[in-house]
């Protein structure tokens, strides 16, 4: 049996030492450019963690097992914690889950033991093992950590780590996954997890996702069209659908590519059809192959006059093969369900 970690429901909020408060954007800003200056190499050195053999990590695994099976939590003194963010770090993969497990039931007593571990500690196991027993507790606290640890930690897995424990705690997570999309300083790969971040929150944040709809930032508004989807199936948000229908229209390429594909995952070809047939016109090679695979996947017998004229004057070798796949594809599914 594993304990759920008790969560908490406020969102965290950077201290402020004057009367004044900057903005919430501006406070994420001030926090982002604080976890770009900072270099786990330097601070990794100023730290000795503390180690495990594998036989006092067995003992200890087998003491917490037995806490967990029998429902009872295990101790959140520092000194055990401290024992089993170190186990984190044991060769064996079971014994690295069962101490992520007791350090998840221990909830927000631990988040601190693991922030330090995930800036500081030289093994990247448990740094990688740090990040994701983050994900179990969902502590809002953790997200500065968290976002210092994407921006500055050289390890891919870890980075996605930490994305998927900031997404974790829903629409806390937003302003900081938008930072990193909106800054010119974020990589491709930095870029790519924000998006996903962003996307794993959805519906948890409906307002924080109109919001960064309307982005200067062209990154931004991708990200967040991307993750409107879950909003519009779920909530049935009007507002968020029209945000789609504005985004097809988009000056930027990307945003456009990313709403003609998410009108195809919104299983609605009657909205959505008649909104995608113009974009089988659109300057962007991305867009009208995005735009003929969403008609096939929607199943929109109704365009297929639209695909089949675009066919006819379509230039591009990339395009013309889906537009033919598309159009086939739909015929095919139309003359099943007749012989049915």
């Amino acid at each position: 049996m594993v304990i759920q970690a008790t969560r908490r429901k406020s969102c965290y909020k950077p201290r402020s030492q004057a009367s004044r408060r900057p903005s919430r954007r501006g406070q994420w800003t001030l926090l982002f450019t604080a976890a770009l200056s900072i270099k786990p190499s330097v601070v990794a050195s100023l730290v000795e963690p503390l180690c495990l053999s594998e036989a006092e990590a067995s003992l200890l695994a087998a003491e917490l097992k037995q806490q967990l099976r029998s429902g009872r939590c295990p101790p959140g003194d520092q000194v055990q914690i401290e024992k089993m963010v170190a186990g984190l770090g044991d060769r064996r993969g079971l014994m690295r889950l069962t101490f992520a497990e007791s350090l998840g039931a221990v909830g927000s007593a631990a988040v601190p033991a693991l922030c330090q571990a995930l800036r500081n500690h030289t093994n990247v196991t448990v740094r990688r093992a740090a990040g994701k027993t983050l994900t179990l507790i969902a502590d809002p606290s953790a997200i500065p950590d968290l976002l210092a640890a994407l921006l500055n930690d050289p390890d891919p897995v870890v980075q996605g780590s930490v994305v998927g424990a900031m997404a974790a705690t829903g629409e806390c997570a937003v302003e900081a996954l938008i930072g990193v999309l909106a800054s010119s300083n974020s990589s491709a790969m930095h870029l790519g997890l924000a998006s996903w971040g962003l996307a794993f929150v959805g519906a948890k944040a409906p307002e924080a996702l109109r919001r960064a709809a309307r982005s200067s930032h062209t990154e931004v508004r991708t990200a967040a069209i991307a993750a409107l989807g879950e909003q519009i199936q779920a909530l049935g948000d009007e507002e968020a659908r029209g945000l789609v229908l504005e985004a097809l229209g988009d000056s930027a390429e990307l945003v456009r590519a990313e709403a003609s594909t998410l009108l195809g995952k919104l299983h609605d070809p009657i909205w959505a059809a008649p909104h995608l047939k113009p974009l089988l016109a659109d300057s962007s090679v991305q867009v009208r192959k995005n735009t003929a695979l969403s008609l096939m996947k929607l199943r929109a017998v109704e365009a297929i006059p639209a695909l089949e004229s675009a066919l006819r004057v379509e230039t591009s070798d990339e395009v013309r093969p889906i537009l033919q796949l598309s159009i086939r594809q739909i015929r095919q599914h139309h003359l099943e369900v007749d012989e049915d």
